[in-house]
């Protein structure tokens, strides 16, 4: 197998290749990819819900060439003509297996059909066979990279949310926890047949909620408030009041807005650990559930637009 890569960056940019692909479920398609590099892939720590790059081939099936690459590959890629480079997405690791030069990457591709997407990723995904070669951006072991969001710090009670595209995230997380760690999770899915038999903590309750038709998000909210004791009611967040960037941490808020500790001292869900992640305006409504209606301090909380109705994904 050959390898186009470089080993002047402190992150692994290099070319991939399908060993092997598999369809999990009507919207689920798990790839796991081979290469020579991949042996020095990895976190110093636990994957969690460990983010990496991936450029899909142009509409021609090549492939940008990154032999030799130096810390000007972004711009030097973006150069290229939007037709011939290729397409940048951003997806999950949703697991390392073995060692060395027998590493394996594995994704899991979400397919988008009952939304009708026919984006890059999806479209890739759907037709993957062994052979094929994407470029990936993923962290080089003992270098930082970031893109590891989840950080519970001292809670161990935990609550994680998240539609079809959060699911590999939320899986390799479950995988990760410590055997003491509790809460609860819920995971909306296009349909039944997308329902995942995941591993995790026996004190972690998993609930899947798939649409079967239903909006998107519906599920998800109700679940969510009743969990809560509030009123089951599916009232989304106005468009305008979305945060077309949202992404927000601990320690980081994509509004630009200051986060500080503001907990009071015996709150009911002073413990609470909270994770949301998936479609933008989803993740904005329950954002104000925990937070205003529930007074979540915001340290506590994560919640990231993963994507957006009828906005396109960007890198």
């Amino acid at each position: 197998m050959t390898s186009t890569a470089t080993h002047k960056l402190p992150m692994i940019l290099t070319e991939i290749e399908v060993v092997e692909a598999q369809r999990l479920s009507p919207n689920f398609v798990r790839v796991v990819f081979a290469a020579d590099e991949l042996a020095d892939l990895g976190v110093d720590g636990k994957l969690y819900d460990q983010r990496i790059k991936v450029i899909f081939p142009n509409a021609a099936g090549e492939l940008a060439s990154f032999e030799g690459a130096d810390e000007s590959w972004f711009t030097t890629w973006m150069d290229i003509p939007e037709d011939e480079r290729g397409t940048m997405r951003t997806y999950t690791i949703r697991e390392l297996r073995g060692t060395g030069a027998d590493t394996r990457l594995v994704v899991d591709f979400v397919l988008h059909l009952a939304e009708g997407a026919t984006g890059p990723g999806s479209t890739w995904a759907s037709q993957a066979k062994v052979g094929d070669r994407l470029v990936i951006l993923a962290p080089r072991r003992g270098q930082f990279f970031g893109g590891i969001e989840f950080d519970p710090g001292t809670c161990t009670n935990l609550l994680l949310v998240g539609d079809e595209t959060a699911v590999p995230a939320v899986a390799s997380i479950l995988e990760h926890l410590a055997p003491s760690m509790r809460g609860t999770v819920f995971l909306e899915v296009p349909v039944t047949a997308d329902i995942q038999d995941l591993k995790g903590p026996e004190g972690v309750r998993v609930v899947w909620l798939p649409r079967n038709g239903q909006a998107h998000g519906v599920p998800t909210i109700v679940a969510v408030r009743e969990h809560f004791g509030l009123e089951a009611t599916v009232e989304l967040a106005p468009e305008d009041a979305v945060d077309p960037d949202l992404w927000e941490t601990p320690t980081h808020s994509s509004s630009g807005e200051q986060i500080a500790s503001t907990q009071v001292v015996g709150h009911d869900l002073a413990g609470i650990y909270a994770w949301i992640a998936g479609e933008s305006r989803v993740v904005t409504t329950l954002r104000r559930a925990l937070v205003k209606e529930l007074e979540v301090d915001r340290s506590q909380v994560c919640f990231m637009g993963y994507w957006r109705h009828g906005v396109a994904m960007r890198s």
